[in-house]
C-alpha cells in the first residue's frame, strides 16, 4: 500500500514541477476541448399530464369565443386602456348566443360613443350597445354585420361553486392579446359595490391572475362552462395581487336576458332608507334599520316605520324576508331581485320587543 502512495506522490511532483518550469521558462501549455462545439440534442418529453391536457383543451375550444372589447369616448379618438384614466376603455368579452350577443363589464363601455370588437382570429367587428345594468356592473353588445361566430361560451352553475376548486380565466390583460391564467375559487358569498351605489351579493372571489383589460372575460370551472364574468380586482399597486372577483353565473343568467329583451333591468325595492351595517353594529342590532319610508310607497302602505327623529327612537328592523334571516342590507336586496319587481315578499319586521310578518309590494324604484 505504501508503494502505491510513493508513486501516486512522485507522479504528482512531477506533473507539479512539468508546470512550474513551463510557466519559468515561458512554454505554452496546449489544452485539448473536450469536443467539436455543436447544437445540444433535445431530449424528448414524455406525454402531456392529464390536467394539462385538459387545460388545453379548454383554451382552445373556450378562446375563439372571447373578445377584446375596445370603446371610444367622444372626447377621445383613441381607444385607451382600461384602468389608465383614459377617455377610452379596453376590457374583454364573449360570445352569449348565436343571434350575435356579447357579454363584458358595464364599466368597460359605460363612457363609450363607439365600441369595436376583435376576435381571437384577429378579426374586428363594429357593435351596438344593447343594454346595460349598472348595479351588476354587466352590459350586452350585439354584432352589427351578420357574420359567422364562434359558438356561445357553455354556462355553468354557480349555486353548486365549492372553495378550493379550479378555476380559470380568459382575457386580454394590459391589451394584449388572449391569455389564461389558472386558479382556485378562494371564496365565495362576498360582496361586491358597484359603481352604482349598490352591491352585488354571492360574488366570486378568485386567485387566478386577473389585471386591468381583464375585465368583462369568463371564468370557467374545470370542465370549460361559465361560472362568473370577472369584474374587479383589489389590489395597491393595480395590478394583479392575487384577489379577483367574478360576478356568479346564475346572476348573469338572470339578468342578461332581460337586458336583451329591454335593454335595462329593474332595480326592485321596497321604498325605505336603510341605516349603513356600521349604525347596525354600533347598537348591536341584526337586521336592516329602517331610517326613512317614501311617501306612497309600498312600505308605507305596509304599516313600516323608520326612525323617530323628533325622539331618535329606532322605527322598524327587518330581520327576515320569505323565513330567511336578513342580517345586511344586501340580503334583503338579495331577496327583492330574486322575486323581481311586480311581485310580493314576505318581511319580518322587528319593532321593540314585538316581530311580527308583513307583505310587502315590490316595485322597480327607477319608474316609481
Amino acid at each position: 500500500m505504501n508503494r502505491r502512495y510513493a508513486i501516486a506522490a512522485a507522479a504528482f511532483a512531477a506533473l507539479l514541477l512539468a508546470v512550474t518550469a513551463a510557466k519559468i521558462l515561458h512554454v505554452p501549455i496546449s489544452y485539448v476541448p473536450w469536443g467539436a462545439p455543436s447544437a445540444r440534442a433535445v431530449e424528448q418529453r414524455g406525454p402531456l399530464s392529464d390536467g394539462e391536457k385538459a387545460t388545453i383543451d379548454i383554451f382552445e375550444r373556450v378562446s375563439p369565443s372571447v373578445v377584446q372589447v375596445a370603446a371610444k369616448s367622444a372626447a377621445s379618438p383613441l381607444m385607451g386602456e382600461e384602468g389608465q384614466g383614459g377617455a377610452g376603455a379596453s376590457g374583454t368579452g364573449f360570445v352569449w348566443d348565436r343571434e350575435g350577443h356579447l357579454v363584458t363589464n358595464n364599466h368597460v363601455v359605460a363612457n363609450g360613443s363607439e365600441i369595436a370588437v376583435r376576435f381571437a382570429s384577429g378579426e374586428v367587428a363594429q357593435v351596438d350597445l344593447v343594454g346595460t345594468a349598472p348595479n351588476y356592473d354587466l352590459a350586452v353588445l350585439r354584432i352589427r354585420s351578420a357574420r359567422e361566430l364562434p359558438p356561445p361560451v357553455a354556462l355553468g352553475s354557480s349555486s353548486d361553486l365549492k372553495v378550493g376548486q379550479s378555476a380559470l380565466a380568459i382575457g386580454n390583460p394590459f391589451g394584449l392579446d388572449q391569455s389564461m391564467t389558472s386558479g382556485i375559487i378562494s371564496a365565495l358569498k362576498r360582496r361586491l359595490p358597484t359603481h352604482a351605489g349598490r352591491e352585488i351579493a354571492n360574488v366570486i372571489q378568485t386567485d387566478a391572475a386577473i389585471n386591468p383589460g381583464n375585465s368583462g372575460g369568463p371564468l370557467l370551472d374545470s370542465a370549460g362552462r361559465l361560472i362568473g364574468v370577472t369584474t374587479a380586482i383589489i389590489s395597491p399597486s393595480g395590478s394583479n395581487a392575487g384577489i379577483g372577483f367574478a360576478v356568479p353565473v346564475d346572476v348573469v343568467n338572470r339578468i342578461v336576458p332581460e337586458l336583451i329583451r329591454s335593454g335595462r333591468v329593474p332595480t326592485p325595492g321596497i321604498g325605505i332608507v336603510a341605516a349603513g351595517e356600521d349604525v347596525s353594529t354600533r347598537l348591536g342590532v341584526e337586521g336592516v334599520i329602517v331610517v326613512r319610508i317614501a311617501p306612497g310607497s309600498p312600505a308605507e302602505r305596509a304599516g313600516i316605520r323608520g326612525v323617530n327623529f323628533s325622539t331618535g327612537a329606532v322605527g322598524d328592523i327587518i330581520t327576515a324576508a320569505e323565513g330567511k334571516p336578513v342580517r345586511r342590507l344586501s340580503d334583503l336586496t338579495d331577496a327583492l331581485e330574486q322575486a323581481g319587481a311586480g311581485k310580493t315578499v314576505r318581511l319580518t319586521v322587528k319593532r321593540g320587543s314585538d316581530s311580527r310578518d308583513v307583505n310587502v309590494g315590490i316595485v322597480d324604484i327607477d319608474r316609481s
